[in-house]
């Protein structure tokens, strides 16, 4: 009984801190968090000449005799599998 109550009473707390955090959210503030949180244009990542298709990546590596570098994921991309 005690531990019903507890969860639900954080479940209460998580809920209404959640709610007053987006009520102090504007459309303004939004759009600056958006603006800051945008990689610059001479981030390095943006000079890697970046392929979807292994295929195609394979082809220009044996071409350019360089390494091809694969990220390849499985599950929720937050990590909540």
């Amino acid at each position: 009984m005690k531990k019903s109550f507890f969860v639900l009473s954080m479940l209460l707390v998580v809920t209404m801190s959640a709610a007053s955090v987006a009520a102090e959210l504007s459309e303004q503030r939004c759009r600056e968090l958006v603006a800051e949180l945008q990689p610059g244009k001479d981030a390095l990542w943006r000079t890697i000449p970046w392929r979807l298709s292994v295929l195609e990546a394979t082809a220009i590596a044996l071409e350019e005799d360089k390494p091809i570098f694969i990220w390849a994921m499985d599950g929720h991309p937050l990590g909540c599998t």
